[in-house]
């Protein structure tokens, strides 16, 4: 296992530098250079300095830290993950760190937007209990079971994601298990009492949870929801996958979410008659509270233009480990930043002329909520770099795509990204096939092989819509991972990460 795990580890270490690379020559370059140029758009001076600064290594340090906080909008754990930021960011020499907040209580309007209340998780387990039988006792029939004799099925400790998002309670309780199929039609109930009983359903639970619990008076929902569906989705069954109840339903109640594995084992145990008794214990709730987006600059040199910006995007939250969705994106214009700004202080970089911004928020909702809140943002920058996903290793199974914009907002940054991008696949491959390259964007604790990034047509999904809708009509560059077949998993781990794909990227933007 250490064998197999160190080499993921270095396959993880390469794509963190590359992704890095990516990421920052394309803003650096301003046009000034002709295309045909090798390295494209910048001077060569420039880009040494760019490949002997980036670190996939620092990169994922950072994202080890971030990954450890289970990091959902208005909640502790993401603002334990902003304030790590804010701290590096700060760290790292950068001007005007913040972390900026907004109220969110279900109540409050960003533009179309409503808020959605802060969820605060504190503990939830689920455990199956032994049924000793029933006893009838004159005209009732009583169940007894035994508690000394339990099996953990979910720890929201030990892994987070197994509490549903917006799950809601402060209970304890002990119910029988029913299977309602998917769970979202009436006839899944057909000849079912399941009044005070926890369902067992593979629809994800706020599509269960308004028939199930508020019209049918089911207890809780237990979910296998089988979401992000891949060529790989079904050859792990240990996956378990990340769970959402609507946040505004007025059927408040909690749901766990179990691996296929765990789902199979139950439902062929009940279709043999089999009665299982879960006992759930879960404190959680929703409560007034804040959106909060990190952000810091890097001052621009020209009077004229130091009041434009480029903003470096990414999305700070996710269920833990959440490490390729998306601390890779968060680390990455952290690294991003912390690499521009070392070399510019040291004068190996001239300081460019408009300011740089870096900006960490709750994905779309914090986005929609800082451009609405705040227009001057929106009327200062000019283009976004968007990272959601962008270190994946080979364990991920994920291809790397340079997104362009939509037809109705034509840009010349699409072209200047992939100009970068084309020209580090070009030398990762020679490097790959030769072992020599002048520009391998290699980190040393990773990978070695071929980058390959893709030059996409506009794809939804992530902060870059944003940016580009008609209200803002932003410029921007989408870098991201797909497929990833732990996308929304508790395996999404560090492990996984490649370094020198995050250094790899970086030079995109």
């Amino acid at each position: 296992m250490r064998g197999k795990a160190d080499r993921m580890w270095r396959g993880a270490e390469v794509h963190v530098k590359r992704i890095l690379w990516l990421a920052i020559a394309g803003w650096l370059a301003g046009g000034a250079a002709v295309l045909g140029q090798k390295p494209p758009l910048l001077p060569e001076k420039d880009v040494a300095a760019l490949a002997n600064e980036l670190s996939g290594e620092t990169a994922k340090r950072n994202l080890e830290g971030i990954a450890r906080f289970h990091r959902q909008r208005g909640s502790q754990g993401f603002h334990a993950a902003a304030e790590l930021v804010a701290e590096r960011a700060r760290a790292y020499g950068l001007s005007n760190v913040a972390i900026l907040q907004f109220p969110a209580d279900g109540k409050i309007f960003y533009g179309t937007q409503r808020s959605r209340p802060a969820w605060d998780p504190e503990y939830a387990e689920l455990w199956e209990v032994s049924w000793l039988g029933n006893t009838v006792v004159g005209e009732h029939t009583m169940a007894h079971f035994c508690c000394d004799f339990k099996t953990k099925i979910a720890s929201f400790e030990a892994e987070p994601v197994v509490l549903a998002e917006d799950s809601v309670g402060n209970i304890e309780l002990t119910s029988e298990l029913v299977d309602v199929g998917e769970g979202t039609k009436e006839s899944d109930y057909a000849g079912k009492d399941v009044k005070g009983m926890i369902v067992l359903a593979s629809a994800q639970p706020g599509a269960v949870q308004d028939l199930a619990v508020g019209k049918l008076g089911a207890a809780g929902i237990v979910s296998y929801a089988q979401n992000q569906k891949t060529a790989w989705w079904g050859e792990d069954e240990n996956l378990i996958r990340w769970g959402h109840l609507e946040t505004f339903s007025p059927n408040k109640t909690f749901a766990f979410m179990v691996s296929l594995k765990t789902a199979r084992g139950f439902k062929e145990r009940l279709a043999r008659g089999e009665k299982i008794m879960l006992q759930a214990v879960v404190k959680a709730g929703q409560h007034a509270g804040n959106y909060e987006v990190v952000t810091a600059t890097i001052p621009g040199a020209d009077p004229k233009l130091e009041d434009e910006e480029i903003a470096f995007s990414c999305h700070l939250d996710h269920q833990r480990p959440g490490a390729n969705d998306n601390a890779s994106g968060c680390v990455t214009i952290l690294e991003v930043a912390r690499t521009l700004q070392k070399l510019i202080t040291e004068g190996k970089l001239a300081r460019p002329s408009r300011t740089i911004r870096f900006i960490w928020p709750p994905e779309i909702e914090g986005t929609v909520t800082l451009l609405n809140a705040r227009p001057e943002f929106a009327k200062r920058i000019k283009g976004v770099v968007h990272m959601d996903m962008v270190g994946g290793g080979p364990e991920t199974k994920a291809v790397f795509h340079v997104t362009r914009g939509p037809m109705s907002l034509p840009s010349f940054v699409h072209d200047v990204a992939w100009a970068f991008a084309d020209f580090v696949n070009e030398e990762s491959y020679k490097f790959a096939a030769t072992g020599e390259a002048k520009y391998p964007f290699v980190a040393p604790e990773g990978g070695k092989e071929p980058l390959r990034a893709e030059y996409s047509t506009y794809t939804m999904g992530s902060d870059h819509d944003v940016y580009q809708d008609s209200s803002f009509g932003i410029p921007a560059i989408y870098l991201n991972d797909w497929p990833d077949r732990y996308i929304h998993t508790n395996f999404d781990t560090a492990t996984n990460i490649d370094p020198t794909k995050l250094k790899r990227e970086a030079p995109k933007a």
